[in-house]
């Protein structure tokens, strides 16, 4: 039987698929926003109710769905470290 965590988890991905497929006006930044908002409580309770394997296995797919501001972080991490360095 599914947990509520997972079919929350699963519920949060096809939101996300159903916000990228709609056309925005500000390449989805607002509503990426709104999903990693949502999906980082999630990923807590996911975590918290499954275990840590399941809830990385969440995060890689969540990862996976938002991986422009992802990488975006990421080089923004490098810079600072550049700077900082």
């Amino acid at each position: 039987m599914m947990t509520i965590s997972l079919f929350l988890a699963c519920l949060w991905a096809i939101l996300a698929t159903v916000m990228g497929i709609l056309p925005s006006r500000d390449n989805h930044w607002t509503r990426a926003y709104i999903l990693i908002a949502l999906g980082i409580p999630l990923l807590g309770y996911v975590t918290w109710e499954n275990g840590p394997w399941v809830g990385l296995l969440v995060l890689l797919a969540g990862m996976s769905v938002l991986r422009w501001p992802l990488r975006y972080l990421l080089r923004w991490v490098r810079a600072r470290a550049r700077r900082g360095a």
